[in-house]
C-alpha cells in the first residue's frame, strides 16, 4: 500500500523538525521533503511529486498565501494544509487561505517552544487531515469517514413523516472543514428579509469564528454575530458558536437566548453541532430545520436523529460538493435527510421550505 507522500513548508527549523518527527512516526505517512519558504517549495514539488502539502502561512521572501495562489494555478487539485499560529493575524490570513483554495488548516502554538503542545496537535488534528484529505490513496480508505457510524441507525428507527409541514421557526446548521467558504457560498444566495433566526456551528478555535462572523456579515444578506451568553435570538441574523464553547439556545419567558458553556467537547468537537441540535429540538421541536454542510467525522449525526424524532426537517450537502462528506454522509446515510443536494442548491431549499406557510411569501433567493 503506497504511503501518503508530504511535503512540508515552514520558515522555522524547529517546526520542520517537529512536523517531520510526528509525520515519520505513521506508517502511512512519508515525509518526502522540507522547504524553508514558498519559492522553494515551487521548485520542490515537481521534484518529490507530494500528495499533500503542509503551508506555513507567515515566511519571509514569498508567503503562505502566495505560494498558494501559485500552486494552486499549477496544480489546482493537490491537498495544501495551511499552518499557522492561534492569533488574531492568524486567523485572518488562514481564511484568507481558504478562500483561495487551501484545503484544511491547522492551528500551532504561538510561540514554537511549546514542544508538547505542538505535539499533541500534530497527532490529533494534522495526521488526520492528511488522511482524510488523501484517502483515495489508501487501499484501506472507505469513500468517506462516515459509514462506519452509519450501521447504528436505520431509517426503520425513526417515526413516518406526517403529511402537513409544520411552520419552521428557526435554523441551525452544522458544519466543519470546508465549513467557512461553504457558509459564504450558502449565504450569498439569502433574501435580506430572511424571517427566521439561524443558528451555526462551526468547528473553530476562539478568533477565527469572531472573524468569521464579520465575514459573512460583509455579504450583507442577514446580520452574522459571533454569539454571547444571553444573547437574544433574533429573526434574520445569525449567531456562530464561539471557538472553545457549546452553543445551545433556551427559552426566556417569551424569547430565546444563547447559552454558552464549556462543559466537555462532544465528538472531540467544542463547539459541536449536536450540543446546538439538541438543544433546538428541545426548544422548538417540529419548527426546526437542521442543515449539515461539509465536515470531517460525525458531528451533528445524533442532533439530526432527536431532530428527525421531533419531525423537523433536515437537509445535507451531497458527496461531490462537499469537501469532506463525513458529518452530511452521516445524516445522508442513517436516512435522516429530507433532501441530499449540491451546495449550490440549498439556499433556495431552505428559502422555499421557510416560505412554505408563510404569508406574505417570503421573497425568492437573490
Amino acid at each position: 500500500m503506497p504511503k501518503i507522500r508530504v511535503l512540508i513548508v515552514d520558515d522555522a527549523v524547529v517546526m520542520r523538525r517537529m512536523i517531520s518527527g510526528v509525520l515519520e512516526r505513521d506508517p502511512l505517512i512519508e515525509v518526502v521533503g522540507t522547504a524553508a519558504n514558498g519559492r522553494i517549495a515551487l521548485q520542490k514539488i515537481p521534484q518529490v511529486n507530494p500528495d499533500l502539502i503542509t503551508l506555513d502561512v507567515e515566511m519571509p521572501e514569498m508567503d503562505g498565501i502566495e505560494t498558494l495562489k501559485e500552486i494552486r494555478k499549477i496544480y489546482p487539485n493537490l491537498p495544501v494544509i495551511m499552518f499557522s499560529t492561534l492569533t488574531a493575524k492568524g486567523a485572518s490570513t488562514t481564511l484568507d487561505a481558504l478562500t483561495h483554495g487551501a484545503s484544511d488548516y491547522v492551528t500551532k502554538p504561538a510561540n514554537v517552544g511549546g514542544v508538547t503542545e505542538g505535539i499533541e496537535r500534530l497527532e490529533s488534528e494534522l495526521i488526520p487531515k492528511i488522511k482524510t484529505h488523501c484517502r483515495n490513496l489508501r487501499a484501506d480508505a472507505p469513500p468517506g469517514d462516515h459509514t462506519q457510524f452509519v450501521s447504528r441507525l436505520t431509517p426503520a428507527s425513526f417515526p413516518a413523516r406526517t403529511a402537513a409541514r409544520h411552520q419552521i421557526e428557526i435554523l441551525a446548521i452544522g458544519t466543519s472543514t470546508g465549513g467557512p467558504n461553504a457558509l459564504a457560498t450558502l449565504f450569498k444566495g439569502f433574501p435580506k428579509d430572511f424571517p427566521i433566526p439561524i443558528v451555526i456551528v462551526q468547528h473553530m478555535p476562539p478568533m477565527f469564528t469572531a472573524l468569521l462572523a464579520e465575514r459573512l456579515h460583509a455579504l450583507g444578506s442577514v446580520a452574522f454575530h459571533e454569539a454571547k451568553q444571553g444573547q437574544r435570538i433574533l429573526p434574520g441574523h445569525a449567531y456562530i458558536a464561539p471557538g472553545g464553547k457549546h452553543m445551545e439556545i433556551r427559552r426566556d419567558g417569551t424569547q430565546t437566548v444563547a447559552h454558552l458553556h464549556e462543559l466537555p467537547p462532544e465528538n472531540s468537537c467544542r463547539p459541536a453541532v449536536d450540543v446546538l441540535f439538541r438543544s433546538v429540538a428541545a426548544v422548538y421541536g417540529m419548527a426546526s430545520l437542521g442543515v449539515v454542510l461539509t465536515g470531517m467525522g460525525q458531528d451533528g449525526l445524533r442532533g439530526c436523529q432527536l431532530l428527525r424524532e421531533q419531525q423537523a426537517q433536515v437537509v445535507v450537502q451531497n458527496e461531490a460538493s462537499s469537501v469532506v462528506w463525513g458529518m452530511p454522509g452521516c445524516v445522508a446515510q442513517a436516512g435522516l435527510a429530507d433532501a441530499i443536494l449540491p451546495l449550490e442548491k440549498i439556499a433556495a431549499e431552505i428559502v422555499r421550505r421557510v416560505r412554505d406557510g408563510r404569508q406574505p411569501a417570503l421573497s425568492k433567493v437573490a
